[in-house]
């Protein structure tokens, strides 16, 4: 229970110390933190109209962050989720121009998994070359993201262009048939509810299963994995494949639910955000919903900052970046011996007055 309180804690203290230097930041702009930590709270929770903006774009940030945490279990640190977002944005866009895809919830879940697939390939190929050409997966999942941005860039501007998009370029619209709609009328598509299931149910599977089991070992112990056996090398890339599927997965119900065919605005940086939102719920993917929903309404507070303050838009990105920097630092304390520490610090710093009045009782 107190390692779980100080799990808890730790993160929490982060976020806090994170919000302090965001309104150090902001008071040299000239704008009174009060008012900031306020808006950014309004924005992002203060009605039901926050809330919807909130939750929208707290769906991509789960599943963005399940691609970091999925790999991270397994041993791997990647970071390229944005290259498989937008891949697999590209792939749900695509799929119905290539293939008589029926304009219904059976045509939804195709173009859903067309993209997942394509995410699970690009997440793939970075666990690959690791493990066979010993390739630092950081770096090639980053530089794959950038290729992948590339390869959407190009197509969207060029072969896959839809000649009526003037003076946006973007890819063919989906049919209203193929597009997920909102949750009860509300602006909080079902892109939220997969989300949450996909949390939910990854982290059943690697709790639960012995399949999730046996990635943990791999990513706890390689050398135990290896003396019991275990086939380490398809096991991250099983790993790999899963996170990758739910960034494309990320991408196609941004595709789908929110933009309806595939243009510059998919690239917003849910890839990297989503990063900040494993390392918070320690690559814990039931934790990740709630950090993911306050992320998400931080982002949607970004134009409230911009209106009432003139702060710009991506002032909140300095938020985020300040936050990561911190709880990376956090985690080089999970690891001090508390306990140890102070009793020394006391050794050094002379007996207490209790302890010289027992001495002096004794003599």
């Amino acid at each position: 229970m107190r390692d779980t309180l100080y799990d808890i804690a730790l993160p929490v203290i982060a976020i806090a110390c994170a919000l302090a230097l965001f309104g150090v930041f902001v008071w040299f702009a000239g704008v009174s933190p009060l008012e900031v930590w306020a808006l950014l709270f309004q924005g992002a929770f203060g009605d039901w109209f926050s809330w919807q903006n909130s939750l929208q774009r707290a769906a991509p940030l789960m599943l963005t962050a399940l691609c970091v945490a999925l790999p991270a279990r397994a041993g791997l640190i990647i970071i390229g989720g944005e290259g498989a977002l937008v891949l697999g944005g590209l792939a749900c866009a695509q799929l119905p121009q290539l293939l008589p895809i029926p304009a219904n919830g059976f045509g939804t879940a195709l173009i859903c998994l067309a993209g997942a697939g394509a995410g699970a390939l690009w997440i793939i190929l970075a666990g690959w070359l690791r493990q066979v050409r010993g390739i630092n997966e950081t770096i090639s999942s980053l530089l794959l993201a950038y290729i992948a941005i590339g390869l959407f860039k190009h197509g969207v501007e060029g072969p896959l262009r839809d000649p009526a998009s003037l003076n946006k370029p973007s890819s063919h619209t989906l049919v209203e048939g193929l597009q997920i709609g909102g949750i009860a009328g509300s602006d909080v598509h079902w892109g939220l509810v997969l989300g949450v299931l996909a949390c939910v149910g990854l982290w059943l599977w690697l709790r639960w299963t012995p399949t999730g089991f046996s990635v943990r070992v791999v990513g706890g112990n390689p050398r135990a994995a290896q003396l019991v056996g275990l086939p380490a090398a398809r096991l991250i890339l099983l790993a790999c494949a899963l996170g990758g599927a739910c960034a494309g997965l990320a991408g196609a119900v941004e595709v789908a639910a929110v933009h309806h065919n595939a243009n510059a605005s998919l690239i917003a940086g849910y890839g990297y955000a989503g990063i900040l939102v494993s390392f918070i719920a320690r690559h814990n993917p039931l934790a990740m919903v709630p950090v993911a929903i306050l992320f998400g309404g931080f982002a949607a507070a970004g134009s409230l900052l911009q209106r009432h303050l003139g702060l710009p838009d991506a002032s909140v990105q300095v938020l985020q970046g300040i936050s990561f920097v911190l709880i990376l630092a956090s985690e080089a304390l999970r690891d001090v011996p508390w306990k140890a520490l102070f009793a020394k610090l006391a050794h050094a710093s002379g007996p207490s007055p209790a302890q010289m009045a027992m001495g002096d009782k004794i003599a």
